[in-house]
Order: C-alpha cells, then sequence, then structure tokens
C-alpha cells in the first residue's frame, strides 16, 4: 500500500484469497442464526456505541485515510464523522422494520407481511471514500440482523481494519462482521458463488458492476450497484457568475474530483458563458495543491499514477480538438512524487469529447453552454449514467422544469449534496441498482415474507 503523496509504502497488511473469503463466508453463516435472533434494540446499543467511539478518535482515524488515500485531513476527518452518523443512523433505524397486518376477504384468515434479515451479505467498496463507503453498507446490513463479510479496496485498507476493530472493541460477536483484503475477482467470484451469499453490496465502476451482475444471473445472488455517474450542472443566466464560480470550484475539486457525485459536466447558459468561465479558472489558480497532512491543501493527489495519466490523457485530446485550458491542465512542476494533477478547467468543450461523456474521476472542470432549458436538460440526460445532478437558478418554475426532465437519481437545486444519511443514495440507467442510506437503505437487507394463518 502506497501513499499516493509520496509514492512511499505506508504499510503492509495481510492479503487473502478465494478459500480465506469461502472461510469467512462459511463463519458469518455459523454467525447469522444467534445475531439475526437478537433484537434489533441490543444490536442497535452496538452500533451506537461503535459511533460514539469513531467520533472519540477521529483525530487518530482521520490521518490514516489521509496517508492511504491522498485527500485532505480536513475532508477526511469530515468523512469519519459521517461514518459515525451513518451507524447511528441505522442503529435507530433498525427498530423501524416494520411489518404490517393485511385485512382479509376470508373473516377465518389472517395475513402478516414480516420483515427478516436477508442472511450473509458480501461488501465489496472502493477507495475514494475508504471510511463512508463501507459505513453504508454495514451500518444497514448489521442493523437489519445480516452478518457480512466485506472486501475493501486494496488501494484503501487500513481504513476499513480501523473500522472493523472499534465495531469489534464495541461487542460485535465473532464471525458477524469477517473483512478480508486480497484479490478483486477471486473474492467476488467466491461471493457469488457460495450458496450462503444472499446478497452482495457493490461500489465501484459500471464496468466491474456489469461483470457482476452477469456472474449474479448464474447463481441467483441480489445485488445492490452503486456504480459510476457523469454529473451535469445546469446553470442559469439568473446566478451571480462571481459567486457561482467559487462554490463550483469547492465542489468540483473536492477529494481531487475523485467523487461519483462530483459536479462534471457544467452547462452553462450563453449570457452568462464568458463571465462565469473567467471566474472559474480565477478560483481554480487559487487552490493549493500538496500532501493532505498540510492544513494548507486544497486538492490532495490522485490515487495512483494509472488513475492520474488517464486524466491527463483526456485533457490533451481534448486541448488537440479545440477546447481552451483556462487553468491548470498539466502536473504541478513543484512536485516531482505524488500523483497530482493539477485542477483544470476547459472551456470550448464539446459533447462528443471524452472529457464530457466519459467519467474523468479527477480534477477537471469542463464547461459548455446552452440557449434554452429544453437543450440543456436534453443535453444533460445524453449519457448512460444516472447518478446525480445539479440545476442552478433563482427562478421557481426553471428549477421544476429542469428538476422535472432530468433522468437522474438525485437532483440538487442550488445545493451540491443532494444526499444524506437519512435519505435515499441511488441511480438510474448504468448508475445502479438499489439504494444506500435512509429507510430504503436498511430495506435492502430484509426479506419480505407473507404470513397466511388460515381455519380460525
Amino acid at each position: 500500500m502506497t501513499n499516493p503523496a509520496t509514492e512511499e509504502p505506508v504499510a503492509t497488511v495481510a492479503w487473502g484469497g478465494r478459500q480465506d473469503c469461502e472461510r469467512a463466508i462459511d463463519a458469518a453463516e455459523r454467525a447469522f442464526p444467534a445475531w439475526s435472533a437478537r433484537t434489533a434494540y441490543d444490536r442497535g446499543a452496538l452500533l451506537k456505541a461503535a459511533a460514539d467511539r469513531i467520533r472519540e478518535r477521529v483525530e487518530e482515524l482521520a490521518p490514516l485515510s489521509v496517508r492511504e488515500s491522498g485527500k485532505p485531513l480536513a475532508e477526511a476527518a469530515g468523512e469519519w464523522k459521517v461514518a459515525a452518523d451513518l451507524f447511528e443512523w441505522f442503529a435507530e433505524e433498525g427498530k423501524r422494520a416494520y411489518g404490517r397486518t393485511i385485512p382479509c376477504r376470508n373473516p377465518r384468515k389472517r395475513m402478516m407481511v414480516l420483515k427478516q434479515p436477508m442472511g450473509v451479505i458480501g461488501v465489496i467498496t472502493a477507495w475514494n471514500f475508504p471510511a463512508y463507503n463501507p459505513a453504508r453498507a454495514w451500518s444497514a446490513a448489521l442493523a437489519a440482523g445480516c452478518t457480512v463479510v466485506a472486501r475493501p479496496s486494496e488501494l484503501t485498507p487500513q481504513t476499513a481494519l480501523a473500522m472493523a476493530a472499534i465495531l469489534q472493541e464495541s461487542g460485535l460477536p465473532p464471525g458477524v462482521l469477517n473483512l478480508i483484503n486480497g484479490e478483486a475477482d477471486p473474492i467476488a467470484q467466491a461471493m457469488l458463488d457460495h450458496q450462503a451469499v444472499r446478497k452482495i453490496s457493490f461500489t465501484g465502476s459500471t464496468r466491474v458492476g456489469r461483470r457482476l451482475m452477469d456472474g449474479a444471473s448464474r447463481t441467483f445472488t441480489r445485488l445492490a450497484l452503486e456504480l459510476g455517474g457523469n454529473a451535469p450542472v445546469l446553470i442559469f443566466p439568473d446566478v451571480d457568475p462571481r459567486e457561482m464560480a467559487r462554490v463550483a470550484v469547492a465542489a468540483r475539486f473536492r477529494n481531487a474530483g475523485q467523487v461519483c457525485v462530483a459536479p462534471q459536466r457544467f452547462i452553462v447558459h450563453e449570457k452568462i458563458y464568458d463571465r462565469l468561465i473567467e471566474h472559474l479558472a480565477e478560483h481554480a489558480r487559487q487552490l493549493k495543491v500538496g500532501d493532505g497532512m498540510d492544513p494548507a491543501t486544497h486538492v490532495g493527489p490522485m490515487i495512483n499514477a494509472r488513475q492520474r495519466d488517464r486524466v491527463e490523457a483526456l485533457v490533451s485530446e481534448a486541448q488537440s480538438r479545440g477546447a481552451q485550458v483556462l487553468a491548470g491542465g498539466r502536473r504541478p512542476p513543484e512536485r516531482s512524487r505524488g500523483y497530482f494533477f493539477e485542477p483544470t478547467v476547459l472551456a470550448g468543450v464539446q459533447t462528443d469529447m471524452p472529457v464530457y461523456s466519459e467519467e474523468i474521476f479527477g480534477p477537471v472542470l469542463p464547461v459548455t453552454s446552452f440557449a434554452e432549458v429544453e437543450e440543456a436538460v436534453r443535453q444533460a440526460n445524453a449519457t448512460p449514467y444516472g447518478l446525480a445532478a445539479y440545476v442552478w437558478t433563482n427562478d421557481l418554475p426553471t428549477a421544476v422544469r429542469a428538476c422535472e426532465g432530468l433522468d437522474f437519481g438525485m437532483v440538487g437545486v442550488n445545493e451540491w449534496s443532494p444526499h444524506s444519511t437519512e435519505a435515499p443514495f441511488g441511480g438510474h440507467k448504468h448508475s445502479g441498482l438499489g439504494y444506500e442510506s435512509g429507510p430504503e437503505g436498511l430495506q435492502e437487507y430484509l426479506e419480505t415474507k407473507l404470513v397466511s394463518l388460515g381455519g380460525l
């Protein structure tokens, strides 16, 4: 495991394979009857204790995440605090796994709908939010009464190990949560093939999500997939270009742009296009690029050389086809080591350029223009992705028209966070299946059972 800011080794962790995963699944299967039989109040008290421990230790946990993911220290600390919120939320929401009774046509019959824990859950998570991604799935599955076999990203395993240790300290019984570091494909195949695994929750790329869907068709394993995004930002002419640029730059370059819901395609009304791109470039140039442990850093490194090289190629290709680099566009010359790329603003972007049509997952802000609301919505929807979208306007009818026309799972109007612990997180089209967070996140790990009593 390598620090992306220095390219130096951070730590060595145990490396498992398919057999280790199979043993972990067996352990989770053995632990399931006792864990699922505990009351939601018992499970909730344990998860709440874990949330409290996380909050007490944020100052020691955040640097751990910085060293393996590269993000600024303040962002890492905020991420751990949200992880604590997730454990606390599902500690309470697990108590609301309500069923219902159904009035019957037959007076000698009674019908009840029960909600019961699904069983063993496989959880595979990504590196960009090494605390948030596992916490979101683990907390919901454990609160529902399921047991978990978890595989964190090989790039950021220490954060997940620290979280698992906290759950163990909080009283989680052996076998309820089993964590394996190892190569993704053999572990995923073990999860797909084992009869005890009822569902796999995956956070990552659409390409890998498609492979999991192919495998699940073989075994009828259920899936929850949180996949890629290519979020459009519709900016209308009644906003203040200077203030719009300030908040847009902060949102776009969070975690070096390595965020699935990050605003990416900036679709700007032609009346304010020229003024806005000038302010965007101005604010982007003011961002400090550096090691996440430096309190002055705004933008840390990308996760590895492959990601940085891909982003560099997207910018180069756009330039060769006429896009103008207004800020950034290169590796920082003062940074000889580390996977850094300058916060970049591209103007004159065409909709058929890969930097517009593909998920960038890096610190690049491409801008194009529009004239009418319908044109902007059509442009925004012209993508296989459908995770998040953003609308900025002070005109209510315009906001309503845009929101209703956008084919995305989450739409933020005049804000950059259309998601929270208590609200459903999910996408349309190629951006995934199912939901995380909110009441919907708990339901993902519960089976529905009808009990019909006759002859009464």
